[in-house]
């Protein structure tokens, strides 16, 4: 990532979050953004419990796509998602569907 992209996307979400609050009071403002927050806190320790439970068949990221990577490999592998799952269960305790991530 250049220097320049995590400055847009700070950016971007900096004028998000000034058209949210200006829909609600501060306090339904940071429910909102604590949920967010810890949501993607568990889709990122998902992906990484992933990742490394897949080890080399996990696909890489796609460029120009705004899908998991996660996704690919559940469109390849249908008759082996449920086993994956049941994995993943056992190390994280839940499952996120690769659309929800």
């Amino acid at each position: 990532m250049t220097q320049k992209q995590p400055n847009q996307l700070g950016k971007t979400l900096w004028d998000i979050a000034n058209q949210l609050i200006g829909f609600m009071d501060a306090d339904d403002f940071r429910d909102y953004m604590l949920s967010f927050l810890f949501l993607r806190y568990l889709s990122d320790n998902y992906e990484a419990a992933a990742k490394k439970e897949l080890g080399q068949d996990y696909p890489k990221s796609e460029d120009g796509t705004r899908h998991a990577p996660l996704s690919i490999w559940y469109e390849k592998n249908p008759d082996d998602t449920a086993t994956f799952e049941e994995q993943i269960r056992r190390k994280v305790h839940y499952v996120i569907e690769p659309q929800y991530l």
